[in-house]
């Protein structure tokens, strides 16, 4: 990164690019080891895959609203007023999740981990509400490269993170707060780096537009898309745990459910009255769709790789796994700029790529068998989801400059909410599903014997009853070569219903790939991509 500062607009670019890169780094950790230790909190408080799940759908949803909030106000209050609020967040997360203690309620520790989890993520969401628009704004000309770069820093903190895990867990068996522990170094880090630094403001700012006419694009459409995950979110997320704090049935209910749409219709009026009701850019919609997919098959996946492919091999080599997939896509994050401008790929071009090679990947991952076969499905995935995100927030930033800070926040909080109530809690749904339809299918008074107390629910899906959280780790603590023949069922069945919860997730990208398809296919019939500058007049109809 030695050549940022020469291609910034500031003098200061260097250091607010590193800055923001340590930010998203201390999340990636704080990520990496929350997902290998899903399986200590399944032990220790006997939680089912689906509530393990919701857990780490919290620390995507909560990411959606301190990234939405913090792009809306990011233009008029500054960057550095969001850069402690975030800092104060991530603090205080530690706090709260350190209260989940052993022995205590499973309700109650349920508790205490989904709102930290929850205040870790908004911590997270605030400060990409800074460096994203920031990056974009510092290097304007090479957006993409440098997006990629900032975004490097995610896989980077999955690769420390997963290696602590390995290591702390599976060598030294260190209790899971010790290892979650780690992210305040980086997160002391940036508060170092962030201090007493001036931020360029975006090119929308700088020409004078208001938040009304930064909303013009997002308009109608939009705001549909944003009122429906807020409905999803009040509806299913909020709901349960204000009914597991409370005790109270209200929050699952009828007038619950009917609350939920109230906020949800409110939040459309609100949304689409800031832009005037102006009907919105039909791309810009095509893209708040796409990425909603993005989070549920990249972040979503992330959460729960490494205790899949753990469960198919050995908890270690899915630790080491995930180490080398991240590793693989923090490298690749910085040859984006190769592979636009000596390749000639389009941004389009490169998601479509992304989107074909994720899905034969998560495909092959489901059939390994062995650890050699494992790293090379495993590399076929992470080259395929290194470029979403960043190439994402790359192509708005490109195509829609006048929503400055507002679209690039609202795409990376719709994917964030979309990895938390539709990505983690869909693959734990996923795995408890097939798990127990695998165990109820080969031996029926075994699954009656394991199967657990609540069945789980997602979406619109028919509630499932997956396996006891408790009773499988009981198992699973058994060495292989020692297991009964009626342990090893059990354990076969949950290996198989991890494979087919892999196979439906490669569902998601390769729908993906055809919408990226169609991107490509409509940016050749208007001439190609190209970037819009404010400067050079409005924009084209549908970008």
């Amino acid at each position: 990164m030695s050549n940022v500062s020469n291609e910034g607009i500031v003098p200061n670019a260097k250091r607010l690019l590193f800055a923001g890169f340590m930010a998203i780094l201390a999340a990636g950790i704080g990520f990496a080891i929350r997902g290998g230790i899903l399986d200590n909190w399944g032990t220790e408080f006997g939680f089912t895959a689906s509530e393990l799940g919701l857990i780490g759908g919290a620390g995507f949803t909560g990411f959606c609203f301190g990234i939405i909030i913090g792009g809306l106000v990011a233009d008029k209050i500054g960057y550095g007023k969001l850069v402690v609020a975030a800092f104060l967040f991530h603090i205080l997360s530690a706090f709260v999740t350190f209260g989940a203690t052993g022995g205590m309620a499973k309700a109650t520790a349920y508790n205490f981990l989904f709102i930290g989890t929850f205040i870790f993520a908004l911590a997270n969401g605030t400060l990409e509400a800074v460096a994203n628009p920031l990056v974009a704004t510092l290097f304007p000309h090479n957006r993409t490269h440098y997006l990629n770069i900032l975004h490097a820093s995610w896989p980077l903190g999955l690769v420390i993170g997963g290696a602590l895990g390995w290591w702390l867990d599976d060598r030294l068996n260190v209790g899971w707060k010790m290892q979650l522990g780690l992210f305040l170094i980086p997160t002391a880090l940036y508060g170092i780096l962030f201090l007493g630094q001036s931020y360029p403001k975006s090119e929308a700012s700088q020409k004078g537009l208001s938040l009304g006419e930064m909303f013009k694009d997002v308009g109608i459409l939009g705001a549909a898309v944003i009122a429906f995950m807020l409905w999803l979110f009040f509806k299913d997320n909020l709901g349960g745990i204000l009914g597991s704090l409370t005790g109270s049935d209200f929050f699952t209910g009828t007038t619950w459910f009917w609350l939920a749409i109230a906020v949800g219709v409110g939040g459309f009026l609100w949304f689409a009255g800031l832009s005037g009701f102006s009907f919105g850019a039909v791309l810009l919609f095509v893209l708040f769709i796409t990425h909603i997919l993005v989070g549920a098959v990249e972040l979503g996946t992330d959460g729960w790789i490494q205790n899949i492919t753990g469960n198919i091999l050995t908890s270690e080599q899915g630790k080491i796994l995930f180490v080398f997939t991240s590793l693989t896509m923090f490298l690749l994050r910085f040859c984006a700029d190769f592979i636009e401008k000596r390749l000639g790929f389009t941004p389009v071009g490169i998601l479509l790529a992304c989107a074909i090679l994720a899905c034969i990947g998560l495909n092959l991952t489901a059939g390994i068998t062995s650890f050699g076969g494992a790293l090379l499905a495993l590399t076929i995935y992470g080259i395929g989801k290194t470029f979403f995100w960043p190439t994402m927030l790359a192509v708005v930033s490109d195509r829609f400059p006048r929503t400055g800070a507002v679209a690039i926040s609202i795409m990376g909080g719709l994917g964030m909410m979309s990895a938390g109530l539709i990505g983690s809690p869909g693959l734990g749904y996923a795995k408890d599903r097939f798990a127990g339809e695998a165990l109820d299918a080969s031996n029926p008074a075994l699954f009656a014997e394991y199967k657990a107390e609540k069945p789980s629910k997602f979406l619109f899906f028919e509630p499932s009853y997956g396996l006891d959280g408790k009773k499988l780790g009981a198992v699973k603590e058994v060495a292989a070569a020692q297991r009964n023949p009626a342990q090893q069922t059990v354990t076969t069945a949950d290996q198989n219903g991890d494979r087919k919860t892999l196979k439906a997730d490669s569902f998601i990208p390769a729908t993906m790939a055809v919408i990226y398809l169609g991107m490509l296919l409509y940016f050749r019939a208007i001439g190609g991509y190209k970037p819009v500058h404010i400067s050079t007049g409005a924009q084209p109809k549908m970008a």
